[in-house]
């Protein structure tokens, strides 16, 4: 959606129709005619349409423009710091940065880790987040291979919403756990 959008859809919301415009003057006609007849002098102002005087209708305007700002998902692009780093810098952050949010599959079968991998991805793009922290074990309970850490790897691989992946060091976890970084 590009600003020549947003404004039109901008005005088309907060336009008093046509309609609307010609009753209020007809109103406003009819009362001042009304108050001349009763003799009363009704002084003609240049008040806005929705009687409120002019500071209060900008800021009302504001108000209204920023509500619906705020319910089309429009941000400041110039405030997003993500977009002010080359993308060598960008990548190089975000392998830095600590997770935004985690989840333990400890415990889950193969079904369920899966099941709750897709919802959690899926929460966690919505919300944005950049890095997520997948703890899934090394395997020494199982029999055999392990199998939630081939179940994430596998995960991994299919989401669109994946991308990059590793271990952590060691001292964090280590093989024991998966962070990825999130596609916009």
């Amino acid at each position: 959606m590009d600003f020549g959008d947003i404004l039109d859809a901008w005005e088309k919301q907060t336009a008093i129709p046509q309609g609307d415009r010609k009753r209020r003057k007809l109103k406003a006609a009819h009362k001042e005619d009304a108050g001349k007849k009763g003799g009363e002098k009704k002084k003609k102002t240049d008040a806005p349409l929705d009687g409120k005087p002019a500071q209060q209708s900008s800021s009302r305007s504001h108000d209204i423009l920023a509500a619906w700002l705020e319910n089309h998902e429009i941000y400041d692009k110039d405030a997003d710091t993500e977009t002010m780093y080359s993308a060598a810098e960008n990548r190089a952050r975000l392998l830095r940065k600590k997770p935004d949010a985690e989840i333990d599959l400890h415990n889950l079968t193969h079904d369920k880790a899966w099941q709750a991998l897709e919802d959690f991805f899926q929460k966690c793009s919505a919300l944005n987040l950049a890095k997520v922290l997948v703890i899934h074990g090394k395997g020494n309970h199982s029999n055999g291979e392990a199998v939630l850490k081939r179940l994430v790897q596998k995960f991994i691989e299919k989401s669109p919403l994946a991308g990059e992946s590793g271990y952590n060091p060691a001292k964090t976890g280590g093989s024991g756990a998966t962070w990825v970084i999130l596609k916009r």
